[in-house]
């Protein structure tokens, strides 16, 4: 037994994956308070030509063709955000963003000690470009850098 409502929305997601699987694409996480609703803003409507009308200055209307090509998307909720993840970053920890006490010991624990020893080394070193010299010595001594293992030949 199938309603009209539940084979709208498998011929609909048919066309979304035919569309999403068309090219390159380019999978991200965005993680902020609000984020969903700031990031469904920013694309703005799903209509590529409702955009153009309504939200002139949106991704959509920028670089939508028409309303199954929008350009981009955005998850509509955070049940939504943690499918999708999951599907692209399918080794990613999905958790809520911390806040209050516990984002603050977050922050004293894990990010101060990093950014203690690279200002300090940038008062040692003194650079003429200290913003640059500050960026690549955080992306060098980044305790989280991803590592690359370099497979091995048996």
């Amino acid at each position: 037994y199938f309603s009209l409502g539940s084979l709208l929305k498998q011929w609909y997601q048919r066309r979304v994956r035919a569309f999403m699987s068309s090219g390159p694409i380019i999978a991200m996480v965005l993680a902020k308070e609000n984020c969903i609703l700031e990031w469904r803003d920013l694309l703005g409507p799903t209509s590529s030509h409702r955009a153009r009308e309504t939200h002139p200055e949106s991704l959509r209307a920028i670089y939508g063709t028409d309303d199954q090509r929008n350009a981009v998307h955005g998850s509509d909720s955070q049940k939504g955000a943690e499918r999708e993840i999951r599907f692209f970053f399918p080794d990613a920890i999905v958790e809520p963003i911390s806040s209050g006490e516990q984002a603050t010991d977050y922050l004293v624990k894990n990010v101060m000690p990093v950014l203690t020893n690279g200002f300090v080394e940038l008062c040692k070193v003194k650079p003429e470009d200290p913003l640059s010299w500050i960026a690549e010595w955080l992306l060098a001594n980044n305790p989280n850098k991803p590592r690359i293992d370099e497979p091995t030949v048996a």
